[in-house]
């Protein structure tokens, strides 16, 4: 084999990241448009991040730029598998014992929507937007995130085709729900070395009968969220709904509270709140069932709705008759809201991903341009953690990861038998990867090395400056 020829070095700290990455592309180009493209997915945003957007070119003006074009090329053209960069990038989270995941850690399944006008974009479709809270036309992908309570990162992304797309619509052998795809994902993220408690998801995936079967199909353990009117079949007088099972519990208040037991959650800002857990029963589901039904409530008279957690899990309960004979290692009520409660890190990240490195902003029709995006929009999340870790290194090794007793990022101490811990919410500014107290951009001296120029605007051109070369239709019509 030759030696790859040299490329242009990327702004800062992510040259040495991107390095990491260059046996994947076979030409030169490649491996410039790949150190391009992340360094302005990470420059400071202060427009949406389109193709001149990213190479530092005027919008509309600048589209004929031949920086904007490269990019272009690379991403809906050039030959390179996203697939190969994203295992890449997951082998590196692997092998950093700052982000190396362990079996405290949980995975969260979920999907994100995204508005995209017209019909002839791959996967686009009208459809149900979680992210606006309405049915809208969209591109929606279903993703796994890899969490404890210290760092989270995206594991994989599959947009969902909508029914439209193929010739028999639903009924076609190539449609996948976003079910599907989910249960798909939580196998692959498994498969591909990454240890977790459980796969956690909210009740959009916690109602399905068919999903929760599949993961348990495939050994895998689980948390997940249930409606509250979630109803099943019972007896005239029997509880019918996860809230009816949990209003059935005896409670008479902190100092006697029957069912109830109290654990303890500790949030990101250091303040602790007591909150109760009880074992319920719903149908067959019940403390030593296949299924068991835990609430979790910050006030178990009233059980606010934003505050009351209906959760269905096949972890078993520490000494019952399941524990010796089940493969997943037993969860106290405390174990069960922990689990459940790190799921809000997929909120924080798609924050970030979004509002920051510009997940959404692509505009590119092809179903390869669209992954390729979303493999180099995490590529440019991954770098923000270890540039963080590598300023800030951790002060303790991986092992000591698997006792899920830390705040995020703060001194290691010991919890509680009852603590739990999760993201209290969404950032206070614009951030990257460190969503606390870690200045809004990793990378700001990126900005000095931008991957092009700006190109003229109209008005320069017209005070005597050259336009720019167009270059020939057949290289510029890609879509």
């Amino acid at each position: 084999m030759t030696r790859h020829r040299p490329c242009p070095a990327a702004p800062g700290p992510l040259e040495e990241y991107a390095a990491r990455f260059d046996d994947l592309f076979t030409r030169v180009a490649q491996r410039r448009g790949f150190r391009e493209y992340l360094a302005g997915l990470l420059a400071p945003r202060d427009r949406n991040k389109t193709l001149t957007a990213l190479a530092g070119a005027e919008p509309v003006a600048g589209a004929q730029h031949p920086a904007v074009q490269r990019l272009q090329f690379f991403l809906s053209e050039s030959r390179w598998d996203p697939e190969r960069v994203n295992a890449r990038r997951l082998e590196l989270l692997r092998a950093d014992p700052a982000t190396a995941p362990h079996d405290a850690g949980v995975l969260v399944v979920d999907d994100s929507g995204d508005r995209k006008d017209g019909t002839k974009t791959a996967h686009v479709g009208r459809q149900w937007l979680g992210r606006y809270g309405k049915t809208d036309n969209g591109v929606v992908t279903v993703t796994t995130l890899w969490a404890d309570e210290r760092v989270y990162y995206p594991v994989h992304a599959v947009p969902y085709t909508p029914a439209r797309h193929f010739a028999k619509g639903k009924n076609d052998p190539a449609f996948r729900t976003k079910l599907a795809i989910g249960a798909d994902l939580a196998v692959r993220a498994r498969d591909a070395g990454f240890m977790f408690r459980a796969v956690v998801a909210d009740c959009a995936y916690g109602d399905q009968d068919g999903f929760r079967a599949e993961l348990a199909e495939a050994g895998l353990p689980f948390v997940m969220a249930l409606k509250p009117r979630r109803g099943t079949w019972a007896y005239g007088p029997d509880v019918h709904t996860p809230v009816d099972a949990a209003r059935a519990l005896a409670w008479d208040g902190p100092d006697d509270p029957g069912d109830w037991r109290p654990v303890t959650r500790t949030f990101r800002d250091g303040h602790t709140e007591t909150w109760w857990a009880a074992e319920a029963r719903l149908g067959w589901w019940g403390p030593d069932g296949v299924r068991r039904l835990v609430a979790v409530t910050a006030d178990p008279g009233t059980l606010p709705d934003k505050a009351t957690w209906y959760l269905v899990t096949n972890l078993p309960r520490p000494g019952g008759p399941r524990q010796a004979e089940s493969p997943h290692p037993a969860a106290d009520l405390a174990e069960i809201a922990r689990i459940y409660a790190i799921r809000n890190w997929i909120e924080q990240g798609y924050k970030q991903v979004k509002d920051e490195l510009g997940w959404a902003d692509f505009q590119v029709r092809s179903d390869v341009a669209i992954r390729r995006h979303q493999a180099l929009v995490n590529c440019a999340f991954s770098f923000c953690w270890a540039t963080w870790f590598a300023d800030h290194p951790p002060q303790h090794d991986a092992a000591a990861q698997t006792g899920p007793g830390r705040r995020e990022r703060g001194p290691a101490r010991r919890r509680t038998a009852a603590g739990a811990v999760l993201a209290a919410g969404a950032a206070r500014g614009p951030r990257l990867a460190f969503p606390m107290a870690h200045p809004a951009a990793l990378v700001d001296r990126m900005v000095q090395g931008a991957p092009a120029p700006a190109a003229a605007s109209p008005d320069q051109l017209r005070r005597g400056r050259l336009r720019p070369a167009p270059l020939h239709p057949e290289l510029t019509n890609y879509r």
